[in-house]
């Protein structure tokens, strides 16, 4: 009974997790708009867009980067069923970084400047963000015992009330991970960038609509991991973790349209003092009263 549970989970995150996606993505763009007193795109507006993409013909730079894009959404949507599917969390991180380093990739094997800084930028992303994620990881486990994501949702109470140094070095990261100011320093999905897109300057056409889907379904992965710091046996943490997840995503908005962009070395030193800061403090804490 409970295999056929997380299969059902893996079905609709298939499924469910690119209309998510879309409704998460027009949000942004409809309150950034309101923020910055604009009318803005319709609600549905990513859905046109991505379709769109998949009408054109992509000018291929070579068949390395194709292979590359398509590489990187099926480890995407395979990291996404391995965490929804229960599934041990700290190898969730390890194959999303391999879905990264397969986009980065994709970037180097175009002859152009802006594809090649775009990978640069986005690799020291990884450096600077990689070891929150670990973190994270082994939180959970302090906290459970264990690393699949089946056992950590089975805990007595909310993980957030003994890692809340943890949730904070995560959610900050996210900021990276969404790609928002002040850290969209690989790529950006904002208008000042539409000319020169670093990361996927050379990417074009529906190949291009495969990687916005690899993101969409990426995007959902990262708010599900979010997610666990609240949800527990209780059935009303489920609900607590959606409106906490709102909350933060709405937040992580609001902090991208009122921030400028960064220099990279801002971007890294910030991270790493924030994740030592908060993350390793809390951790050290959590050892100490495990003694």
């Amino acid at each position: 009974m409970r295999d056929f549970l997380w299969l059902i989970m893996i079905i609709l995150y298939l499924g469910l997790a690119p209309v998510l996606g879309v409704l998460a993505s027009g949000y942004d763009r409809v309150v950034t708009a309101r923020m910055q007193g604009r009318q803005g795109p319709p609600f549905l507006q990513p859905y046109y867009d991505i379709m769109k993409l998949f009408q054109k013909e992509a000018i291929v730079v070579n068949w390395l980067q194709t292979a590359m894009v398509v590489s990187f959404l099926m480890f995407t949507i395979f990291t996404g069923c391995l965490f929804f599917a229960g599934g041990d969390i700290l190898l969730v991180f390890f194959a999303h970084s391999l879905a990264e380093v397969l986009l980065i990739l994709a970037a180097c094997s175009a002859n152009s400047p802006y594809s090649n800084l775009g990978a640069q930028r986005e690799y020291i992303q990884m450096m600077a963000y990689e070891p929150m994620t670990l973190l994270v990881a082994i939180g959970f486990y302090l906290v459970c015992g264990s690393f699949n994501v089946a056992d950590i949702i089975q805990i007595n109470m909310p993980a957030i009330i003994k890692l809340p140094g943890f949730f904070i070095g995560y959610c900050f990261i996210l900021i990276i991970k969404f790609r928002k100011s002040p850290f969209d320093l690989s790529t950006s999905h904002h208008a000042h960038q539409e000319m020169v897109k670093g990361l996927t300057q050379d990417i074009s056409g529906n190949v291009l609509g495969i990687m916005e889907l690899g993101e969409l379904y990426e995007n959902v992965l990262l708010v599900g991991i979010l997610a666990l710091f609240f949800i527990t046996r209780e059935p009303w943490t489920w609900l607590l973790a959606a409106v906490c997840c709102s909350v933060v995503y709405f937040l992580i908005i609001l902090i991208d349209n009122i921030f400028p962009r960064v220099k990279w070395e801002v971007m890294f030193k910030y991270t790493w003092l924030v994740t030592f800061g908060f993350a390793g403090s809390n951790f050290l804490i959590l050892m100490m009263l495990r003694r």
